[in-house]
């Protein structure tokens, strides 16, 4: 590993970079690929506060939201957390996937909340104390995974790649066991975010609404996907790696985002299609006899 700032085994380097990331920017180009990937990791962190807020306005993110969706997104992150210790990522990656698991559970929990609340409005009082407890457990446990979650120090440096492995020699084989791993779990997480559109592409087209479903959720991902994607083709690959060949070990992921991508841009022209629609009569009625309940 390289010493915190030495800059021997990248000339011509960006100290900040370097200093902040311990990652390699030779040039504008890798400069321009850190800061699209922090981007993304913005947009990702934001996206799921305007559906918090969607949910609690409507009251029914039950019947909005498929559970497949939010089960497999939730699916994805998991591998993705697994995937950043498998292959040993920076500690900006194990933090944020470690967000994106507790942001999930979080938006999970308000599904079932909301689920069993319009289910039963007589009880909503212990239904809200018991939503109260699980949300201090997650901040508790988000306080307790901060310090320890990840062991390797600010010392080493690793070429950037979410959830790509270290390459510790590029030029003597293609794939290190290592990289395997990582390619094998990103592969998987792939799959499980392309999966989880699908059911809530089903229930749009079912409910012929998106009322209760926040479009800066799914704007906000897109937005990070398209960004995230050109951070990793911008990335100037290893010393002995061609650009085939980088593309190839960061092709799990690629395809992760531009799928899922393409499958945001339909849920989005369900908005435009069903934008003058209105919620089913039965979510109506229950919504106003949940709130005259409340009352």
């Amino acid at each position: 590993g390289l010493r915190f700032g030495n800059l021997s085994d990248c000339p011509n380097g960006s100290r900040w970079v370097m200093d902040t990331f311990q990652e390699c920017a030779q040039d504008s180009r890798d400069i321009a690929s850190v800061i699209l990937g922090l981007l993304s990791i913005l947009c990702f962190a934001a996206a799921s506060f305007p559906q918090f807020y969607q949910a609690c306005k409507t009251g029914i993110m039950d019947r909005a939201l498929s559970i497949y969706f939010l089960l497999g997104w939730l699916g994805g992150d998991l591998l993705n957390l697994i995937g950043s210790f498998l292959a040993d990522q920076l500690p900006l990656q194990v933090y944020t996937a470690v967000y994106y698991v507790l942001a999930d559970l979080v938006m999970l929990s308000l599904y079932c909340y909301y689920r069993v609340k319009n289910r039963a409005g007589r009880f909503t009082a212990p239904i809200n104390a018991a939503f109260l407890f699980l949300s201090v457990a997650m901040v508790s446990t988000l306080s307790l995974l901060g310090p320890g979650t990840t062991a390797q120090g600010p010392g080493t440096f690793r070429g950037r790649a979410l959830l790509s492995a270290q390459v510790d020699d590029p030029a003597s084989k293609p794939f290190t066991r290592s990289e395997i791993i990582g390619f094998t779990v990103g592969s998987v997480s792939s799959v499980l975010y392309l999966c989880s559109r699908v059911p809530q592409i089903f229930t749009n087209y079912k409910r012929k609404s998106t009322t209760g479903i926040s479009y800066s959720l799914f704007a906000l991902v897109m937005l990070g996907n398209s960004l995230y994607g050109l951070s990793v083709l911008l990335k100037n690959p290893e010393p002995g790696q061609g650009e085939g060949d980088y593309v190839l070990h960061h092709l799990p992921w690629l395809v992760g985002s531009l799928g899922v991508l393409s499958l945001d841009v339909v849920i989005s022209f369900q908005f435009l299609v069903y934008r003058k629609g209105r919620a089913c009569a039965h979510e109506e009625r229950d919504a106003l006899l949940g709130e005259q309940g409340d009352s």
